[in-house]
């Protein structure tokens, strides 16, 4: 287990980010579950327990502007073939601090493991729980490095009404920690402003690689 990818991350939720000079940091993964890359502002992490050597050989020969190379589709693929995982997308990294207080809205929990809700979230966080809204849903568990991320759903037929933006917003209040984080897919406009609407704050992209 290593902490290096834990304190990155809560460095950069403080503001501290590391030194925009183009290079590329390779540290452990924090955990089994959990590898991936993180790109910052000129300087990119990948977590990973493949061997440096190799991931900055490959890095290098990435067709690609080297700034950007980490997150190149063809070194995100050879990264996959390198360690037999798979990915879902790149995603906005955002985080928010905690607020005090109840949240804003009134919600339920779902104490039900087969909630399908749920059952997904367990597949990629610990100590997960669930709140329930009239036309919405609010996930908060740990994820990478074990840090507190949020995730929202929304009815259709409820849209447009600031139900994503209150429900993003109370996870800052119901988030047993500092802050919280939340990640979005940057084509997902729509997810990306209620987020943001709701104080959270762009820190990096992310592209998480996953066992099985």
């Amino acid at each position: 287990m290593s902490d290096d990818v834990a304190r990155i991350l809560a460095a950069a939720a403080r503001g501290e980010f590391p030194p925009p000079d183009g290079s590329t940091t390779v540290v452990p993964q924090p955990g089994p579950r959990d590898a991936g890359v993180l790109a910052f502002t000129a300087h990119s992490v990948v977590f990973t327990d493949a061997d440096p050597e190799w991931v900055r050989a490959e890095l290098a020969a990435t067709s690609s502007d080297p700034l950007a190379a980490s997150m190149n589709p063809g070194f995100l693929l050879a990264l996959m073939a390198r360690t037999g995982r798979h990915m879902n997308t790149v995603d906005l990294l955002t985080v928010a601090d905690a607020l005090p207080g109840p949240p804003p809205l009134e919600l339920r929990e779902i104490d039900d493991p087969g909630h399908p809700r749920v059952s997904r979230a367990l597949k990629f966080r610990d100590d997960v729980r669930v709140w329930a809204a009239d036309g919405g849903v609010l996930v908060l568990g740990r994820g990478v490095a074990g840090r507190w991320e949020a995730a929202i759903e929304v009815d259709e037929e409820v849209r447009h009404r600031g139900l994503g933006r209150a429900l993003a917003t109370a996870a800052r209040h119901l988030v047993p920690d500092g802050v919280v984080w939340a990640q979005q897919s940057p084509g997902n406009a729509r997810s990306v402003r209620v987020f943001q609407a709701a104080g959270y704050r762009p820190v990096a992209s992310e592209a998480l690689l996953i066992a099985g």
